[in-house]
């Protein structure tokens, strides 16, 4: 493997963007595989568990925008980068790459590892994780994130909540950085096996905290977040791959 080399889940497309700033967009997703985090509610263990690592391709730059390029049609679009934690992988050949091809960016991580390349990036999506997911934040590392990032690409803030106490996360998050754009999704509480292709959700009970969410951000006034749900997960449930 050279330097270069990316360790890729799966791509697919095109399809939308399920959720956050582009929600409803159309993308294509280059899935990468490893984490430096295991979130309880993980909804992608297939590109996280490294008992996995087996399906995991070892990829150059040029052969994934050769299968984003087939799967486009060759008309540019969006590409989403994500995981896993897709920061892991050297992903600024891919970018540099698709860009040239007019392709445009996106990506999503949890904001644990900062790269220089997210200063190419269009749109930089950091998703802190709340207490909900068992893991600790490192406030320091989310900043290297934002910093990283630079004052050209799009930087947004997406928080899953599940609770009071995630949702008192999030608003720590929006006093740190009422600059940045703020996007809170009510979590799957019903996460899929990556050994089953079931796309069965308890849809009632997201819709259910989906309504608890607005009335919590409309109660306190918190106007500077946008509530939304995971589009993606309503219309496919947790089916892989679309």
């Amino acid at each position: 493997m050279t330097p270069e080399t990316i360790r890729v889940n799966e791509i697919f497309g095109p399809t939308i963007q399920g959720e956050g700033a582009l929600i409803g967009q159309p993308t294509v997703f280059v899935r990468t595989g490893g984490c430096d985090y295991r979130c309880s509610w993980c909804d992608t263990l297939h590109a996280v568990d490294s008992a996995y690592r087996d399906e995991w391709l070892p990829m150059s730059p040029a052969a994934i925008m050769m299968q984003v390029d087939i799967l486009s049609g060759g008309k540019p679009l969006i590409v989403s980068l994500s995981g896993g934690n897709p920061a892991i992988q050297p992903l600024g050949g891919l970018i540099g790459l698709g860009r040239q091809e007019g392709y445009k960016f996106a990506l999503e991580t949890q904001g644990s590892i900062a790269r220089d390349w997210f200063a190419m990036l269009d749109t930089l999506t950091l998703s802190p994780k709340p207490p909900s997911s068992g893991m600790t934040i490192d406030w320091q590392k989310l900043a290297e994130c934002v910093e990283a990032a630079g004052p050209v690409t799009r930087i947004v803030m997406k928080v899953v909540i599940f609770d009071d106490e995630d949702y008192a996360f999030a608003r720590d998050v929006a006093a740190r950085y009422p600059e940045l754009p703020l996007f809170l999704q009510p979590g799957n509480h019903t996460p899929p096996h990556p050994d089953e292709q079931n796309g069965a959700i308890d849809m009632s009970g997201i819709m259910e905290r989906m309504r608890w969410l607005v009335d919590k951000v409309s109660t306190d006034r918190l106007y500077s977040a946008t509530v939304l749900p995971q589009l993606h997960t309503l219309i496919w449930g947790n089916l892989r791959g679309v």
